[in-house]
């Protein structure tokens, strides 16, 4: 399932990006339309199926399913935010802060051998998943129009100062 909602993303993007759709026209809006679909997407898994993902959530938490269907909203909602210019800036932070939030779910899942239908169970599945997380939030945060780093043409303002000793 995983493969196929990310064959038909990429070929969307690439569909839209031939036709030079606005917001397709660079790097960095071609990758946040992908940010912003993937994150739509997997929002509607979690409100289609909170059953076959409350098992990953970790046992202390209370409520396990309206916290899926709450993360679901979430995801919609950050997705969206991310195409819209008035809201990017704000819904790539939250989009940011989602990714480090869930995190503790994703390590229980890799951790606890918690079956999930669905879900693949192996190290294959779980160490990707898990090294991507930071790649996450900072993706959130680029695509948001956050942060420029590593892109901006001014370089990072910290590096500068420790190179001149400041």
């Amino acid at each position: 399932m995983v493969a196929l909602l990310a064959l038909a993303i990429g070929l969307t993007i690439l569909a839209a990006s031939a036709m030079k759709a606005p917001g397709f026209r660079d790097g960095r809006g071609r990758t946040r339309w992908a940010l912003a679909l993937i994150y739509i997407a997997f929002g509607v898994v979690h409100l289609a199926v909170p059953d076959a993902l409350t098992p990953i959530m970790p046992p202390m938490l209370p409520h396990p399913k309206a916290i899926v269907l709450f993360t679901g909203v979430c995801e919609i909602a950050g997705g969206i935010g991310l195409i819209l210019p008035a809201t990017r800036h704000w819904a790539g932070v939250a989009l940011a802060i989602y990714a480090v939030c869930v995190f503790p779910a994703n390590l229980y899942h890799a951790f606890a051998h918690v079956a999930a239908p669905g879900l693949p169970s192996s190290w294959w599945y779980h160490a990707p998943r898990l090294l991507f997380q930071p790649v996450f939030v900072w993706w959130a945060l680029w695509a948001g129009e956050v942060i420029d780093w590593p892109f901006s043409p001014q370089g990072p303002a910290f590096g500068d100062a420790m190179l001149r000793g400041d």
